[in-house]
C-alpha cells in the first residue's frame, strides 16, 4: 500500500481539489463559503491548496454546506469502488489533533443510500459537531470495544461493548471516548 504518509498526503491534494472543485461548482468566493459555514477563508484557502490536512469538524461543516456525507466527500477523493473492498483497500482518514481515526469499510457508490464506517476515537477524544452534513441522517453506532458516550438532541447516551444506538440526526452532536484505552465502534449511516 505504500508509505502510509505518502498516502495521507496524497489525500490531503486531492481533497483539497475537490473542496475546491465543490466550492467552484456553487460559484461561491472563499468569503461565501466562510460566511455559510462559519470557517475563516484562510482555513478554507489553505485546505483546498492541502497546506492542512482538515480537521472532523471542519469536514462536517463543509459536508453540510455541500449537502453530502463525510464518507461521500471522501469517496469522492478515491477510485471508483469495487464491488467487494479488501480489508487492506479500505480508505482510512486520520484526525490526529482529535484522535479520531475513519475507516471507510463499505465506500458509498452514488446510486446507493448505505455505507458502513469504522470509528476509533482515542481515550480523552471529544468530538462536537455544530450540525449534521445531511439533515435527517439516519446513523446506528454499534460498539465493538471500549465505551463512548453520544449525545444528540440534549440527550446523552452511554454506550458499552455491543451496545447499539439508532438516531436520526436533525442538529448538534457529540461523541466522546468514556474508556481509558480508547472506543472503536462500527457506524451504520443511510441517507434519508
Amino acid at each position: 500500500m505504500g508509505n502510509p504518509e505518502v498516502v495521507a498526503a496524497d489525500v490531503d491534494v486531492r481533497l483539497g481539489v475537490r473542496l475546491a472543485e465543490l466550492r467552484t461548482e456553487q460559484g461561491w468566493s472563499l468569503g461565501e463559503l466562510a460566511e455559510r459555514c462559519g470557517i475563516s477563508r484562510s482555513t478554507l484557502s489553505r485546505a483546498e491548496r492541502a497546506e492542512i490536512s482538515p480537521t472532523a469538524a471542519l469536514l462536517n461543516r463543509l459536508c453540510a454546506v455541500y449537502g453530502r456525507t463525510m464518507s461521500q466527500l471522501l469517496s469522492e477523493v478515491e477510485a471508483e469502488p469495487a464491488a467487494v473492498v479488501r480489508a487492506a483497500d479500505q480508505p482510512v482518514w486520520e484526525d490526529r489533533s482529535a484522535g479520531f481515526v475513519r475507516r471507510s469499510v463499505s465506500p458509498p457508490h452514488t446510486g446507493l443510500r448505505g455505507e458502513l464506517v469504522e470509528g476509533r476515537l482515542a481515550a480523552g477524544t471529544d468530538l462536537a459537531y455544530d450540525r449534521p452534513p445531511v439533515a435527517g441522517l439516519e446513523q446506528h453506532i454499534w460498539v465493538l470495544q471500549g465505551a463512548m458516550e453520544v449525545t444528540a438532541q440534549d440527550v446523552t447516551h452511554r454506550l458499552g461493548a455491543g451496545d447499539c444506538l439508532r438516531m436520526r440526526v436533525w442538529g448538534a452532536t457529540r461523541f466522546r471516548c468514556a474508556d481509558d484505552t480508547g472506543v472503536r465502534y462500527l457506524l451504520a449511516v443511510v441517507r434519508p
